[in-house]
């Protein structure tokens, strides 16, 4: 897969979770990325990473310093996001095991820890629309997506159940892609965050 990521700006939310992993994977592929801990961090941003950690204790974070509600904004305008682990169940309408609000920004419900200890940190491989191959996936005490709506198209499935999705603009997995050599989620991620801003620059409004 060839993306044009020239002057691509990619935000990722330094928080908690390996940021560091996201930003060494996109750097890779040629995009500039900087670390999120404010509403400001975002301007100028063609997409966002959420990554892993405590989803309850990064919405509270991201609440307390006003990021919630520019993160939504942000959706709302086109921006592209990516919410990987507790990235995932952040974006969900719809959080069980135990319930705990989010940003409701994808149509999907997640269950929290649903896989447990058994694979509790460990490697497999599912397939995907992205490519031929199956994909690599690191799980580690991973949410199961148990409802993806009408809306939301799933591009890699493991044990039967949604492990990647995207709705329009926005992406989750219940993995982390950054943790493994494979860049195909990363370039999926940045064509799409290209292609948003491009819509963006020529006054195409998202369809949100």
């Amino acid at each position: 897969m060839v993306v044009e990521v020239v002057a691509l700006k990619i935000g990722i939310l330094a928080v908690q979770g390996d940021f560091e992993a996201h930003a060494a994977m996109l750097q890779q592929l040629g995009a500039q990325t900087t670390e999120v801990r404010t509403p400001a961090d975002l301007e100028g941003c063609a997409g966002l990473i959420l990554p892993g950690g405590e989803s309850t204790t990064q919405l509270k974070f991201l609440k307390e310093e006003g990021l919630a509600d520019k993160i939504v904004k942000f959706a709302e305008r086109g921006g592209a996001i990516f919410g990987t682990c507790a990235g995932a169940i952040l974006l969900a309408k719809d959080v069980q095991h135990p319930k705990q609000d989010s940003l409701k920004l994808m149509d999907m419900t997640v269950i929290r820890n649903a896989y447990g200890r058994q694979i509790a940190s460990d490697v497999v491989s599912g397939p995907t629309s992205l490519k031929k191959e199956p994909l690599e996936m690191v799980f580690i005490r991973g949410p199961v997506i148990e409802r993806a709506g009408p809306d939301v198209k799933v591009l890699a499935e493991y044990a039967g159940k949604p492990a990647l999705v995207q709705r329009e603009n926005l992406m989750a997995a219940t993995f982390h892609p950054e943790l493994t050599d494979d860049t195909t989620v990363h370039e999926y991620f940045l064509s799409l965050a290209n292609s948003r801003a491009k819509q963006r620059a020529n006054g195409v409004k998202s369809s949100k």
